[in-house]
């Protein structure tokens, strides 16, 4: 594919766009990134949208989501992602202190740092594993069974993770053949993104239900009007310095765990943002220090550890074999009709194409997300948090993902959905992490072939 002005005019737009949307979607409280970015991504997909376009659109959305998901952290102490819930307790240490917007300004410095570091680290890491990707994919299924064996391991409840692996796969196969069996879909056609999305909506699912039962709903805590406090961040033009906002030493610390993010790129992002944060934290003494310190390094490890596990699957193997990869950049490996795991972004760019759209993307997202952070982070918080309500919000990526089931695999499907989201979401309650669902997601046919061997 040539690159030529109006494709990477294209890029722009769909850079510029991403920023747009998630800078408002980063601004509420509470929103799973998964949920965000996977059926957004998945329609520009579907759309007919060029490839390296929808490369430089989900870059800038995660780069986007990342920062502005950290913004009612600091603001209000409500965390506005699952990548920005480790940094509640420091964020609301400095915030008691009046250092609100210290928080802002750190956050956003080390979002830049983590995503300067993670770019070339990644792009350097995926070309020494790309001799290694023929056998890595030959041995695709067993190590998507080897992934959930490993992400249950390292996950809340161990035993139950472990335990569920089988059933939730005979449960994913069951569906399938149950389509087959109706003619629902052809058999050459296998349901993996609608369950993929059942899966994301999971927890949601399972409190919508809730509602339903009327003992549960009697027992649930009412509250009534909750006043909070949006500290006002500092907009001066000084203010906007990515050198004036941290120390040598946040900033050394800061590319010291974003290179060390990176080399472990299949991990959980949030398991290492919480470790290596809250390690780098650590080496100060004094509580101001040590909570500037966590703030400014798991910032950016936000940003490493997304765009390291993006980066590396996608152009080193084809498969998606992080966290990252087969929970939020799903749709860039396996999207039926448009990708398959045989044939996706990895097959289609060139190394070259990668590293534009990546930059573009990347570049965008960055340089507008800072200046927004540090100047009208306060206005946007009191907007959305009085003018956009969360049920909204959604509610509409629920009907969205209703929307994708139907296409998927007909009316049945809805229902097919819903019964993955009920169990997914009892699973997640209960200690069984997304990664480990989706990992088994992918091992399932695999499972169930050798379990009647």
């Amino acid at each position: 594919m040539d690159i030529n002005g109006m494709i990477l005019l294209q890029m722009v737009l769909a850079s510029l766009g991403a920023v747009v949307l998630y800078t408002f979607i980063g601004f509420i409280p509470g929103t799973d990134e998964t949920s965000v970015l996977m059926p957004v991504t998945l329609a520009v997909v579907l759309a007919g949208t060029k490839p390296i376009v929808v490369l430089a659109f989900f870059i800038s959305a995660i780069v986007t989501l990342n920062l502005m998901n950290a913004i009612p952290t600091a603001l209000v102490g409500l965390p506005g992602g699952v990548m920005s819930t480790p940094m509640i307790e420091h964020a609301l240490f400095l915030k008691s202190k009046g250092m609100a917007a210290t928080s802002i300004k750190k956050m956003a410095t080390g979002s830049i740092i983590g995503t300067i570091v993670a770019i070339p680290t990644s792009l350097l890491l995926a070309n020494a594993l790309a001799p290694f990707a023929g056998s890595v994919k030959e041995y695709a299924p067993l190590l998507f069974v080897i992934g959930a064996i490993f992400l249950a391991l390292i996950g809340k409840n161990k035993i139950l993770a472990l335990i569920s692996i089988i059933p939730l796969a005979l449960l994913f196969q069951g569906l399938r053949y149950l389509y087959w069996g109706l003619h629902v879909v052809p058999p050459e056609k296998t349901v993996t993104t609608s369950f993929f999305l059942g899966i994301t909506i999971g927890p949601l699912i399972l409190s919508l239900f809730e509602l339903l039962n009327k003992t549960a709903r009697d027992k649930m805590p009412r509250y009534g009007k909750k006043e909070l406090t949006v500290d006002k961040a500092d907009d001066s033009n000084e203010a906007l310095h990515p050198f004036k906002t941290i120390t040598k030493k946040e900033a050394g610390t800061s590319v010291v765990v974003s290179l060390v993010s990176n080399l472990a790129f299949f991990l959980s992002p949030v398991g290492l943002t919480i470790l290596l944060g809250e390690a780098s934290a650590k080496t100060e003494k004094d509580p101001v220090k040590k909570a500037s310190m966590a703030i400014t390094s798991m910032s950016a490890l936000t940003h490493a550890t997304y765009l390291s596990g993006i980066i590396i699957p996608l152009i080193a193997i084809g498969i998606p074999l992080s966290p990252v990869a087969i929970g939020p950049a799903n749709a860039l490996f396996n999207a039926p009709p448009v990708f398959s795991l045989d044939h996706n972004l990895h097959n289609i760019l060139s190394r070259g194409e990668f590293v534009v759209a990546i930059l573009v993307g990347a570049i965008i997202a960055s340089v507008i997300t800072y200046f927004i952070a540090m100047k009208y982070a306060t206005y946007i918080t009191s907007f959305v948090l009085r003018k956009i309500p969360h049920e909204a919000i959604l509610g509409l990526f629920v009907a969205f993902i209703l929307l994708l089931a139907y296409m998927d695999a007909g009316f049945i499907n809805i229902f097919g959905v819903a019964l993955v989201g009920i169990t997914a979401g009892t699973l997640n309650r209960m200690g069984v992490n997304y990664g480990v669902q989706f990992m088994i997601l992918y091992a399932a046919p695999w499972i169930a072939t050798h379990l009647v061997k």
